[in-house]
């Protein structure tokens, strides 16, 4: 990246007056690995300042969107799932990507990759278990409606969508039925009585109290409570998972895009990344990045699973989104 790095600055010597990159992401231990093993080697040390934009994915979109038709922006980099890049591209916010200007983007994943996303890191949507409570691995999407585990089922409130896409492919075998979804979802409601909590860093504790017995969540996420101690196992359903890609954006009224070129470039660092996901479990989006062997072997996937890796139709998801998350907190939560 040090070398990558000062080619980039050396190429454009006004881009060099100015080190301050202005970064919308998540909090928590999101944000914190970010820090430590991207932003502060990366960046900081080489004289960055990297000022931080915390918040929820909705207010990160609410704030892109409305910003895209000032003169200037107040987020250089916007951390967002593949989903969110496809609702702010819907919404004409974004900057189209310029790859030749990220030198460690020349090797990406090709089924995450869009015009207007830079990935960085990959999981599915997976049945996350208590092995103490639950001894037989579940195998079907449908043990989160099973009343024997009525009041240790365990909701998440900023996966809506991947919540209501699980509801649509239990209910139909596919995911993007609505309609199918909330009569699902107010099916698990009335027979499981699930406990809703804000995020990862809510329900982590639920595990490990025994408040919560069984759950859906990111493989990675349950790898990463596992390694923490929590006592969880993780299980591939039937059904098929969903993938879910998170990755950068650079929003349309960014005031300094030559250094947001630079952060997404550091995102990619091959050694930053090795490193952040031997800690959060999740698949790169680089092919440059490589992984010990027992790593490997855990997150990556069978033959048989990768048969049943589902692509969101990302576009559908843009155009429904508020009458699901409307929906989600008037009616299910």
């Amino acid at each position: 990246m040090a070398v990558a790095g000062t080619s980039l600055l050396g190429a454009r010597p006004a881009f060099a007056q100015s080190k301050q990159i202005v970064v919308s992401n998540w909090g928590g231990d999101w944000n914190d690995r970010t820090v430590k093993f991207i932003e502060a080697p990366l960046l900081e040390q080489k004289g960055f300042t990297i000022v931080r934009d915390l918040n929820t994915a909705p207010q990160r979109r609410t704030k892109i969107v409305a910003e895209k038709n000032l003169p200037r922006g107040s987020l250089d980099v916007a951390h967002v799932s593949i989903a969110d890049a496809y609702f702010l591209k819907t919404n004409d916010a974004l900057d189209t990507i310029n790859f030749g200007k990220i030198p460690n983007a020349s090797d990406l994943v090709k089924e995450v990759t869009t015009p207007f996303f830079v990935p960085w890191l990959f999981s599915t949507w997976e049945l996350v278990y208590n092995p103490q409570e639950i001894k037989t691995p579940p195998t079907s999407l449908a043990e989160l409606w099973n009343p024997a585990y009525a009041g240790r089922v365990g909701v998440t409130n900023q996966h809506y969508q991947d919540y209501i896409q699980m509801a649509s492919l239990l209910a139909t075998g596919k995911l993007h039925d609505f309609e199918a979804a909330k009569k699902k979802l107010l099916e698990m409601k009335k027979a499981t009585k699930p406990k809703v909590y804000e995020s990862h860093q809510q329900i982590a504790p639920a595990f490990k109290s025994g408040e919560v017995w069984i759950a859906c969540n990111y493989r990675a996420r349950g790898l990463q409570f596992q390694s923490d101690g929590v006592p969880v196992a993780v299980s591939f359903p039937n059904e098929g998972a969903a993938l879910q890609t998170f990755g950068a954006v650079i929003p349309k009224r960014a005031a300094r895009k030559e250094e947001a070129y630079v952060y997404l470039n550091a995102l990619l660092d091959p050694k930053g990344l090795a490193e952040l996901c031997q800690v959060n479990f999740y698949s790169p989006a680089s092919n440059k990045v490589k992984l010990p062997g027992a790593l490997g072997a855990k997150i990556s996937y069978t033959p048989e699973q990768r048969k049943k890796l589902l692509a969101p139709d990302f576009d559908w998801l843009a155009k429904n989104d508020a009458a699901q998350l409307e929906w989600w907190n008037k009616e299910f939560v």
